[in-house]
């Protein structure tokens, strides 16, 4: 299944505050998933597996690192807990870094929140406008991603252009 969504990554210095005003807008609370994403080495874009106790997904997207609202083009497969494809990827690609977060998840409407908890980076907050039928376009997924940005009290100083696997990867080096 193929979609796009207009995604922010911010750190959070203050996660239960942001927790707080979502719970205000009466976000939907989806759970809190402990995720560990595997990254494969790969020409292009990005792969990784998510494996949780929510979400279960081969997950392939191409996206620019940028400090603001940006666009990603996503490829998703979702699986079973525990499968079989992580040794496969393993052995025939290689595994470029492992992300072992915990993740609270909620929805308003089409857009997700993700209130994040990295292994060895800290808190992050993520907003995804996400448009899974076509009935958006990017400018209007940017608004909305935006918008919400406001109602969070994110500043454009407190986003973060990379991915957590690039962060990882940086502070490895």
């Amino acid at each position: 299944m193929g979609f796009i969504n207009v995604e922010i990554k911010a750190k959070c210095k203050n996660p239960d505050e942001v927790e707080k005003i979502l719970r205000d807008l009466h976000a939907d609370f989806v759970g809190l998933d402990h995720q560990i994403d595997t990254y494969f080495k790969v020409k292009s874009g990005r792969l990784k597996l998510r494996e949780g106790n929510i979400e279960n997904a081969l997950i392939f997207y191409n996206r620019n690192n940028q400090a603001e609202p940006k666009v990603s083009q996503v490829m998703l497969y979702e699986t079973k807990p525990n499968a079989s494809l992580k040794p496969i990827l393993e052995k025939s690609i290689g595994i470029l870094t492992i992300v072992d977060k915990r993740r609270k998840i909620f929805f308003i409407g089409h857009i997700k929140f993700h209130i994040d908890e990295v292994k060895d980076l800290g808190s992050f907050v993520e907003i995804e406008a996400i448009d899974r039928e076509g009935n958006s376009d990017e400018v209007q997924l940017r608004k909305d991603c935006q918008l919400m940005m406001h109602k969070l009290h994110i500043h454009q100083n407190d986003l973060e252009s990379a991915s957590y696997s690039d962060l990882l990867i940086k502070q490895q080096h």
